[in-house]
């Protein structure tokens, strides 16, 4: 499953085909069918996955960190530890969402309504690093905003010095907020 959900996470929904995903995993057609009931349901549970993945690295980082902190490592190992081409991929939901939005809107809300998963967990970390409720969900907004431009940016490729400094910066006025 990891290597097809890569495989969707690098060329998108619409561009992997069946064929791709059977060599990829190395399965027969029929075994494909009896396990996933099509490619869109498939697709799904990769999405599935690819968020409890994200929401489990911010978890992880939370328990063994000030939670700003394992907010602004969650975005330093998404960019600047990332290696190869897989760190100009982007984000498999935000990449969901603006490829499916006015296409297969049922699948850009899926990725969306993980999105916001994400976006209260970052309001979580807010909370628990002091903010007053309504500011933590401003920051959060804010800073799910910032996710997803940054995610669209890798995808242009913009220099891993470019996100360093964006993310340095994006974490001085989230903790300058705090004070």
């Amino acid at each position: 499953m990891n290597r097809a959900m890569a495989m969707f996470w690098r060329q998108g929904y619409q561009a992997t085909s069946i064929a791709e995903l059977l060599q990829t995993m190395d399965i027969g057609r029929s075994s494909f069918y009896a396990a996933f009931k099509d490619k869109r349901s498939f697709f799904i549970e990769c999405l599935d996955l690819w968020a409890e993945r994200t929401l489990d690295l911010i978890q992880r980082s939370r328990a063994q960190m000030p939670p700003v902190d394992a907010l602004q490592s969650f975005f330093e190992r998404g960019f600047v530890a990332a290696s190869g081409a897989k760190g100009n991929w982007g984000c498999m939901l935000v990449n969901t969402v603006l490829e499916m939005a006015g296409v297969d809107d049922a699948l850009a809300d899926h990725a969306s309504r993980h999105l916001d998963q994400l976006q209260a967990l970052f309001g979580d970390c807010l909370t628990d690093a002091g903010a007053e409720p309504v500011r933590a969900q401003e920051l959060a907004a804010m800073l799910m905003l910032f996710n997803e431009g940054i995610r669209v940016s890798s995808r242009r490729r913009v220099s891993q010095i470019h996100h360093r400094q964006s993310i340095a910066t994006t974490f001085r006025l989230v903790r300058s907020s705090l004070s």
